[in-house]
This record gives C-alpha cells, structure tokens and sequence, in this order.
C-alpha cells in the first residue's frame, strides 16, 4: 500500500514538473514570438513612411526645388501616393518649417526643431514618434531622416486602422494551447512510466542514508530509470566493500601511530578528534600550560595560535577558492629546554592532520653551529691576523723603541677590537638563544639614555656633536637595564662612528599608549643609502665594509639595537629623512 502510494506520489511530482516546466517554456516562446511579431509589422510600416521620405527627397533632388525655393509645388506630387492620408513635411536646418502638406499656412507653424523624430534623426539613421500634433489636433506616427541640409518627414494617423495593423496574430496561442493538451497527455504517460522507477530507488537510497541493511536483489523495472538503479546499486555495493577495506586499513595505520616517535592527531572539518597517537598527548602538555591537556584542548593552546589561526582560515574559505590538493603551515616552539616542530596540512575535504615532532637535539646542533659559522671567523680573521703580524714584526725586526711601541700599540687596538666584537657576540646570542635569562626590573628610561651619553661623552666632545633629548622625567618601564642600555649606546655611537662631525642627535618619546613607549631617534648626519635600509639590521652587515673596519665598528651594533627592542617586545625600522640623516623609530614595551 506504501509503495503504491510513493508512485503515486512521484507520478504527481513529475507531471507538475514537466507541466509547470513547459508552461514557463512556452510562455517564454510566446513571449518571443509576440515581440517579434510586433517587431516586424512595426518595421513594415517605417519602412512604408521611410520609402515615402526618399521617393519625395528624390523629386526635390532632382527638380532643385529645394535651391528654387519652390516646396509648394510638392503638393501635386504629394497627391500621386496611394496614402490618401499621408502627412509629408520639409523642415530647414533651423527647424522652420518649409513645407507642411496638411497645414495650408505651414509659414506660421512654429520651430519643428525639438521635436523628438526631428531630435533623433540628428544621431541615428532615422528618427520616430508616436505623439499629438499641436497643428492638426490628431495623433500621428512620425518618421524622419536628416538630409543635411533639410529634414523630411513622413506620418500617418495613428488611429484605428494603425493600431489594427500593428496588432499581432494570436493565431500562434491557439497552436500553443493546443500543445498543451498534446504535452498534458503525453505526462500522464512518461509520469505514470518512471513512477515506480523512481520510488523503487528512492526507498534504496533512503535505507543507504540511514545505515539501514539494503537489499542489493532488489529488482528495478525494465526501463532507462531501472537500468540507472540498479548500476546504483552496484556501486553502492562496491562502496561498502571498499569501506570495509578502508577500516582494516585504517586500524593497521593506527597501530603504526602509536608506535611512532612523531606525535599525529587527524580531526575532521568539524574539528572532531578521528585519532592521536600517545607522542602527541604528551607533546602537546609539555607545550601548554595547562595541566592533563587532551588533543580536544588543542585549539585552546595559546602559543598554538598560528596553527589553529592557519587552520580557521583555510576551513572557513569557500569550495572555489580552496586549495586543489592541499596546504600546510610550520611552526617552532621553544618550551621548557625543549623545540618542537609544529606542522598543520589541511587536506582537500577540510580534514586536517597535525604533527608534532621534538626536535630539541637537531635545534641545538644547529644553533651551535650558527653560533659557530655566523660570519664569526671573517671578522675575527682581520684582528688576529694583525695582531700576529705586529708582534711577528717585533720578533723578527730589529726596531727603535719609538718604532716597537707604535707596534705595541697597534697591537693592543687590535686587541681591544677583538675583544669589542667578541663581547658584542656573546650579548647578541645571549639576547636571541637565552633571553629568559634576562631578568626585568623597573628603569628610569631618562636615566639609562644619560649613562650612555656619558659613556660616549669623550667622542661626542671631539666630533663638536649635540645630543637633544626631549624626555620627561620618571618616564619608567620595566626592563633589562643591561639590554635596554646597550640600545642606546649603539645608537649613539653608530652615529658617532659614520654620521660626521658637526651633527645633531634628537631623541624622543613621541607617543604613548597603555602597553608601549615609542621613541624616536634621529641624527642629521650623511644618512644610509635607500638600498642599504632593508640589511642594516642583520649581523655584520656594513654598508661600506672598509671605512666601518676603519672606524673600530664590529658590524653588530644595529643587529643587537635590533634584537634588544624584540626582547623588549617591541618593533624597528629606520628611515633617511628628507632633511637629511637617518631615523630610527621603535617601541618597547612598558612590562
């Protein structure tokens, strides 16, 4: 009884379907046709009114009436047309009408020119109107054409006759209506065919969605729908087999997991845990600061932010501009002594997998030997390299005493650039490696920028160099006085080894908010070429490597300005000013 009543049902559906689906067909064809129709017979007649305008522009042509100044005798000519209505009119460039074939003191009319068909024949290749006419009191369907030197124009009355010969023939509703019935008949039939077809199918797919048992003998009749149900079904078939396959699969790669030394956990779009070996349970509470952390709590992980922010972003875009196959984020995390490596791929269903990997070991290797290779045996190469030199001379020369302390004593600036670059390494990679050995206390920012002017206080006198430091008193943050010190000492004396003598120093505090002070330090000297800017910060870079080695630098004093204002949570950049010098802007954070 169910099953007779669902073909009944989709019966129904498919006749009001295809019905409804043919009515807006035919309506539309009928539509069309109409404006067609309509189209053409409108075109008839302006073609009848065009052909009257150039046979009647012939005659002026070929007579010179125009020149002649004799347009009245267009009259008799006017009365050889079959139109015994017809309506003909000469209207000059000015819009003074020269000659009007229903107005026998067409002289007095007034100007033609703004009238539309008059106005659109200007632009285009003729010009129409259906309006009144002021002279004649009658409505008129006008043509007109602009022969440069003249308009002629054609109108009929726009009345009864008109208005029928405009009409369109519905004789073609007849013949569509008729259609109807014949498509009505032939539903009922197509409707009645694949009814059962379609119920037959729609039970098995109903019992599939619901993870109910299906019949795969179930048996579909002997039509087109039929042999698409039971292909359905065979490889619905096919796909439980294969899913059968996939889980066996799928718990041989578990048992991999757990026995792997890399943390994985995969979750669905939805954010639902599918899976996570026991590395990752314990990687992600070495990480988090919360205790007994489940892989469910990963999103909640705070230094985790990238990932799950890299993970939102590619789970909210659409299906068109999602990735073809897939994408991935990597993260490094420094937590307690250890290093991980974070890595997120989303896949191209918007499941994701997230892997952790401890890399504390391979992350130690590499910063010893970045500590070891960085450029440290070049700039240690120039010191040493002379400092031999000048105590081999000695040995082996015999010299006077004035010529062995000049000896000595470029010995002993070499040595205390030596030891000037190695104490600027051991700060720099004690800033970047082991910041959290800092400690942070309350410093007088006033205070601190003094001492490093008093430090420098020597130079700045012999270099005729003045320091303007526009801070207010009790400005207090909270810092590594040794870090926030060696800021501006090495801003202070980059600018004493290469802005010049003569130059203006100007700091400032500028700007203030509730988390950071802003500074700004400025000097008026020669400036940093454009192309350099972008480097200045990186170690041992010199814009001119010669004249710096010359000038005692050792190349990291912007590399550790640089990394002492990120310790302090802050950001840098420098730019030249257009009057001149160079402009460091930055902030440090108040705590």
């Amino acid at each position: 009884m169910i099953k007779l009543k669902n073909v009944s049902r989709y019966r129904r559906k498919l006749f009001y379907n295809f019905f409804f689906l043919f009515v807006a067909f035919a309506m539309a064809i009928g539509g069309f046709q109409y404006q067609r129709e309509r189209l053409y017979r409108v075109t008839q007649l302006e073609n009848t009114l065009l052909t009257y305008i150039n046979i009647l522009n012939g005659y002026i042509l070929e007579n010179n009436l125009f020149e002649k100044k004799e347009l009245e005798t267009l009259s008799k000519f006017i009365h050889t047309f079959p139109q015994s209505d017809l309506r003909m009119t000469v209207i000059d460039k000015r819009g003074s009408v020269l000659f009007d074939s229903f107005v026998e003191d067409y002289e007095a009319l007034e100007n033609h020119l703004q009238r539309p068909e008059i106005q659109e024949s200007l632009h285009k290749d003729f010009g129409k109107s259906i309006r009144f006419s002021t002279s004649t009191k009658r409505d008129y369907y006008y043509c007109a054409i602009n022969f440069n030197r003249y308009f002629v124009r054609a109108a009929l009355p726009y009345n009864i006759q008109v208005e029928n010969y405009l009409k369109v023939d519905t004789f073609f509703i007849y013949v569509i209506l008729f259609l109807f019935v014949l498509f009505a008949v032939f539903l009922i039939y197509l409707s009645d065919r694949f009814g059962k077809s379609i119920s037959t199918l729609h039970q098995f797919a109903t019992q599939a969605a619901d993870g109910k048992n299906v019949d795969f003998e179930v048996k579909f009749p002997n039509n087109e729908l039929g042999i698409i149900g039971n292909q359905i079904v065979e490889v619905y078939r096919r796909l439980q087999l294969t899913k059968q396959e996939l889980a066996a699969e799928r718990e041989k790669l578990f048992r991999h997991l757990q026995i792997s030394h890399e943390g994985i956990a995969v979750f669905s779009k939805k954010k639902k845990q599918l899976l996570a070996n026991n590395h990752f349970i314990q990687y992600l509470n070495v990480i988090s600061d919360v205790s007994s952390v489940t892989p469910r709590k990963f999103f909640e992980i705070k230094e985790l932010k990238p990932i799950n922010d890299f993970i939102n972003q590619n789970l909210d875009k659409d299906s068109d501009s999602f990735l073809s196959d897939l994408s991935s984020n990597i993260l490094t995390i420094h937590k307690s002594g250890k290093y991980f490596v974070i890595q997120a791929i989303v896949f191209k269903d918007r499941s994701f997998e997230i892997s952790i990997n401890d890399v504390t070991k391979l992350e130690k290797e590499k910063k010893l030997k970045q500590q070891m290779t960085s450029n440290i045996a070049h700039e240690l190469k120039t010191p040493v390299s002379s400092i031999l030199g000048y105590l081999e001379t000695m040995l082996n020369t015999k010299m006077s005493d004035e010529q062995h302390l000049f000896f000595m004593e470029r010995a002993y600036a070499q040595s205390q650039r030596l030891t000037s670059l190695i104490q600027d390494l051991s700060l720099l990679n004690k800033i970047e490696e082991a910041s959290d050995l800092f400690e942070l206390e309350p410093v007088d920012v006033k205070t601190v920028i003094n001492e490093a002017i008093d430090d420098l206080r020597t130079r700045i006198e012999e270099q005729q160099i003045t320091v303007k430091s526009d801070l207010p008193s009790n400005l207090m943050i909270k810092a590594n006085r040794s870090v926030f010190f060696s800021i501006w000492r090495n801003l202070l004396e980059n600018s004493v080894n290469y802005a010049g003598a003569g130059i203006t120093i100007s700091i400032k505090n500028y700007h203030e908010d509730e988390k950071f002070l802003y500074f700004s330090y400025a000097d008026s000297g020669t400036g940093i070429p454009e192309k350099h800017l972008i480097r200045i910060f990186e170690r041992f870079y010199r814009v001119d490597s010669g004249r710096s080695r010359s000038m005692g630098g050792t190349g990291l004093g912007l590399a550790i300005v640089k990394n002492g204002v990120l310790f302090h949570k802050g950001e840098i950049s420098a730019k030249n000013l257009k009057t001149g010098g160079i402009e460091f802007v930055f902030s440090i954070c108040k705590e």
